[in-house]
């Protein structure tokens, strides 16, 4: 589970929802990630001087500050994406427009595929968030939705379908280790389709490990279905190879196709050469 928490809020202010799903691991970087479910409104106006953006500017960044420190959170960066001049000017035409406000936040890993968290956000707002608009009316997320939540969250259809197979799947990993461990590979990781692994194969690094080697990664970027790539990430200071496979399988909860990865963790020198390939169509056969 990569996914620590979520909150609902309307742009107002009003905390409608907030699920702790689970603790905060310490010392690491992690991530605020925003979803704009708010209705567009024309707030056209015209631009800012520079001093009364400078002014605007320091009280958003020194209130962010004070209130890191008051929850013993450090901020490192905020990213902001600039509207462009239609946006601006009131055109809302290349906008969805969503049915009331809501903004919705979740403290995410780093590493985590955001158009695949969004297709997650996207799905827990239509089926359960926007029926009950407006959020100030008092109608509260039930238990079975608290659940549909966590579940959702935390890929259980995905990792249900997985552990169906397990036996089968580390029979073949164990295969795998046997004929291709003298040429650099050391564990098998499948994950979700946002990168949230579900179960680690191999012994040189642990389920932890894991989470060190895809923190240190770096950018990850889109891999089309049964196609690989490869980056470059650190463990303990040592360089690690890690290959991403997109398995182009997986599950479909409610119209939403989660496909899941395979990850390769090898050594820097591995050759592996169509290998991920060959493991990709074996392993697609269990889980298709």
């Amino acid at each position: 589970m990569t996914i620590y928490n979520i909150s609902v809020i309307t742009s107002t202010g009003y905390p409608y929802y907030n699920k702790k799903i689970k603790n905060l691991p310490e010392g690491i970087k992690l991530f605020q990630q925003f979803f704009d479910f708010t209705e567009f409104i024309d707030r056209s106006h015209e631009p800012l001087d520079l001093e009364s953006s400078f002014e605007l500017n320091a009280g958003l960044i020194s209130a962010l500050f004070e209130f890191a420190k008051n929850i013993e959170k450090k901020i490192l960066n905020l990213e902001f994406k600039s509207l462009n001049l239609g946006q601006y000017k009131g055109n809302p035409q290349k906008n969805k427009k969503y049915k009331g406000d809501a903004l919705i936040t979740a403290q995410t890993e780093v590493y985590l595929l955001h158009k695949s968290l969004k297709q997650k956000i996207n799905l827990i707002y239509d089926e359960i968030i926007s029926p009950k608009i407006p959020l100030e009316s008092a109608y509260i997320i039930t238990k079975d939705e608290d659940q549909k939540i966590i579940d959702i969250l935390s890929d259980t259809a995905a990792r249900n379908h997985v552990l169906e197979s397990q036996s089968e799947i580390k029979n073949l990993a164990n295969s795998f280790f046997n004929a291709m461990g003298k040429y650099g590979l050391h564990n098998i990781v499948i994950t979700s389709f946002d990168l949230s692994p579900i179960i680690v194969l191999g012994e040189k690094y642990s389920y932890k490990d894991i989470e060190v080697i895809l923190r240190n990664m770096g950018g990850i970027p889109n891999i089309d279905p049964m196609e690989w790539k490869h980056r470059q990430s650190f463990f303990m200071e040592k360089q690690v190879w890690v290959y991403l496979i997109n398995s182009g399988v997986g599950v479909t909860l409610n119209g939403l196709f989660e496909p899941y990865f395979y990850l390769l963790i090898a050594d820097p020198q591995s050759y592996l050469g169509e290998f991920p390939g060959k493991l990709a169509t074996k392993f697609n056969f269990l889980l298709g």
